[in-house]
């Protein structure tokens, strides 16, 4: 694979979805994953798409999507819960780093959801700071549960389209470069039986590729 880094937002998403397949296939080439592209990389990194995702240990982000050494600008907390840190992070990635895309990668039956969900079924949270992240998720459970969701992938779901919306909604600087078209944001769900992705929502110059 040649080494030259996506560098628009479609070609970034593209990129990632023909990796996926790889995976999928288990026909992964693992591209920039050797002795030249750790030295090419060291002075300085290009990546071409930031990768806010779970947690998840099953969520490894350069082994679902195939790629290596300075690919993804990957951020992960559990449930894919954006704190100031997180957006922070995502911002660097974009504006300072040139990453043409942002990934909100969730998953089916995730653990923070669920907790949360079951947090509102209860009426009470988790102790320590895992209460703190189910009450951040909390938004996303309360909204589903009002569109008459029931089921947590369901809540995945919602929790994915919410943590897009807030991205945008928050950060002034994400959103003025999806405005101008250098960047877009994607979310996608990820099925942790076969491997897939499936496209959830999205924001800026992606609309025939993820229709």
């Amino acid at each position: 694979m040649p080494d030259v880094a996506p560098a628009s937002p479609a070609d970034a998403y593209v990129a990632l979805l023909e990796g996926n397949a790889r995976f999928v296939q288990g026909r992964g080439i693992h591209p920039n994953q050797d002795a030249d592209r750790r030295s090419a990389v060291a002075p300085r990194q290009r990546p071409f798409a930031v990768l806010f995702g779970c947690s998840d240990s099953r969520l490894a982000a350069e082994i679902i999507f195939d790629r290596g050494l300075g690919d993804l600008f990957v951020v992960r907390t559990a449930g894919h819960v954006a704190g100031p840190e997180v957006l922070g992070s995502i911002e660097y990635g974009v504006h300072v780093l040139g990453a043409p895309l942002v990934v909100v990668l969730g998953h089916d039956s995730c653990g923070a959801v669920t907790a949360a969900s079951e947090a509102d079924r209860a009426g009470v949270a988790p102790a320590g700071y895992i209460g703190d992240l189910v009450e951040r998720v909390m938004p996303s459970i309360l909204s589903a549960r009002a569109a008459g969701c029931t089921e947590i992938d369901q809540f995945v779901e919602a929790h994915i389209h919410r943590t897009v919306d807030g991205l945008l909604g928050r950060s002034v600087l994400l959103a003025s470069e999806v405005e101008a078209g250098r960047c877009a944001i994607v979310g996608l769900s990820y099925r942790l039986a076969d491997g897939t992705v499936s496209a959830v929502s999205h924001k800026g110059p992606l609309p025939e590729l993820v229709a």
